[in-house]
Order: C-alpha cells, then structure tokens, then sequence
C-alpha cells in the first residue's frame, strides 16, 4: 500500500484548524463578541425586589460558586450580584460583593418554598428598591462565554460613561434575566443596595461604632415573615381554621404566636422611600461612602 503523501496530511491538519478556528469564532460571536455596547441613563427594567443573598470578601472571579448554588437551590429565579468595589483600586482578595437571586419583584410575593430553602441553605434576605433613575448596558447570555465578554467590555463602558459625565453611580448591579446580562449603577438610593455586612464593614473603617446585632442579622420584612409557615393547600388551611373554631383554647404554635414578627417593618416591599427623615437619616449615614466612591471615580 502507498503512503499518503505529506502534503495531504498537511492540508487535511490545516483544514482541520480553519474548522476548529471558525467554530470559535462562531462561539464568541453567538456569546456576543460583536454585540454593540450601549450604555445610557434611566430607569431600570426592574422594580424593587426581595433577594436572597449571601455576602462575600474576595476575587470576583470567585463568585460564580455562589451563582451556581443559588440557581442549583432555584434554577428559574433570577441571579443577581452586587459589586461594592473597583478592583483597579481594591486589591482583589479585599473586594467585596453579594450575589443570589432575586424572590420577587415590585408588588409580587416570594415563593414560600423558595423562602424556607434559601434559608435552610444559609441565605439572608434583603429589599433593594426601586430607584428612577440608573447608568444602564445589557449584553447577550447566550453561553458561559458571554460573562467574560461582557465583563471586559461592558464594564469599562460604564466606567467611561460616568466618569465623562461626573455622575455618582454605584455600586454595580448584574442582573442575569433569560438571555441577557442586565449591568446597572443607581443613580439614588446607593445606600440602600448596601447589604448590612457592607455597611459593618465601612463603619469599621471609619471608626464608627458597629451596629446593633439585630441589624447585622436581619430577619425578613414582617409581610415576608408570615410566608415562614409550610405552605399549605387551601383544603388544609380551610380544615386548620375549623378546628382553630372548635378549639379556641389550644395553643398557637410558634409560627403562629409572634414567630413571623419582624424588627424590621420599615423596609418596603415596593422600593419606596421611607419619608424625608428616614431618607436624611441614611444620607448622614453612608455620605462617607459616597464621598469615597466619588474620589475613585475622579482618580480614574
């Protein structure tokens, strides 16, 4: 038998690499290699929500272990992360962040089951509101690909975007919703997309003395509170009302006897603001933060 000549083993290796060079491509492409970034100001796609979260100081790149159990518990809701630093500024290993998914949003209540197993699992809860006005880029989620697109494109953008026009936008909010990336920096209401744990953290580094316990830990609004009982068909809630009437002197369980109180009745479901004390009362609180935020901006 003959031997294949040389030059057809090397064209057969050179059309395999163009074959393999071409599916790449096509790969970033589809992930949004080309997509058109387009960054702008106004109101949010979203409305306020509830989230379940957890709370992290280190690498961003690390982060995807917290998405990935947080969809493995709820894989339709939607993930959200909160950046709180600029890691051109922060050495990576101190940045801090918050990432989970999102239990409701605007006048929607989230999911009992879904409010027992995040918590089961070591979540925390938190309302972030709903603001008017937001620094704006969405980008393609077509493949795991398109994250790292997106964060070295869409990114800077944003950066640019605000620096240009000396705007106070922070801290950066990714949204993934089907299939796109929503990229989003409030424009108001900054303080209150800062979980409790940040807010420790930048009292600590101003000297401040630390917060009460109860707001280092904080339980869920008293509307969420009352979603902690095991969720029940109507046929049984019906059937546990009649005996409550047969029995009016038995005992409550504890569900159902205060366990659903809340300390925290003042955070609002529906992104709205608190009255003019409470939002100067925030704005005294975190103008520290903001000023820090504006510095970086302007060093950059």
């Amino acid at each position: 038998m003959s031997s294949i000549p040389d030059w057809v083993l090397l064209s057969l290796i050179a059309a395999l690499i163009a074959l393999l060079l071409l599916t790449l491509f096509g790969v970033a492409v589809y992930s949004g290699l080309l997509t058109e970034v387009e960054v702008r100001a106004g109101p949010p796609p979203i409305r306020g929500v509830v989230v379940a979260y957890k709370f992290r100081i280190g690498p961003y790149d690390e982060s995807g272990n917290l998405y990935t159990e947080s969809v493995s518990l709820a894989p339709k809701l939607v993930s959200i992360g909160v950046y709180y630093d600029n890691p051109m500024k922060v050495p990576v290993e101190f940045c801090r962040y918050m990432v989970g998914s999102i239990l409701s949003e605007g006048d929607e209540k989230p999911v009992p089951d879904h409010v027992r197993i995040f918590r089961k699992h070591g979540f925390k809860f938190c309302v972030l509101p709903e603001v008017n006005h937001a620094v704006m880029a969405t980008f393609p989620y077509t493949t795991p690909f398109s994250i790292q697109l997106a964060t070295t494109r869409v990114h800077p953008a944003l950066e640019k975007y605000v620096k240009e026009r000396k705007l106070c936008a922070h801290p950066y909010v990714e949204i993934y919703k089907g299939d796109k990336i929503i990229f989003m920096c409030p424009l108001s209401r900054q303080d209150d997309f800062y979980v409790p744990e940040m807010k420790e953290l930048i009292r600590k580094e101003k000297g401040q003395p630390s917060l009460p316990e109860s707001e280092l830990d904080p339980l869920l609004p008293e509307e969420l509170m009352s979603l902690e009982m095991v969720s029940e068909s109507p046929e049984e809630i019906e059937g546990e009302s009649s005996q409550k009437k047969e029995h009016p002197d038995s005992e409550k369980s504890p569900s159902e006897s205060g366990a659903s109180a809340s300390s925290f009745e003042e955070l609002e479901l529906d992104g709205s603001g608190s009255g003019a004390q409470g939002q100067t009362d925030a704005k005294s609180k975190w103008s520290e933060a903001h000023e820090s935020w504006e510095k970086t901006t302007d060093e950059k």
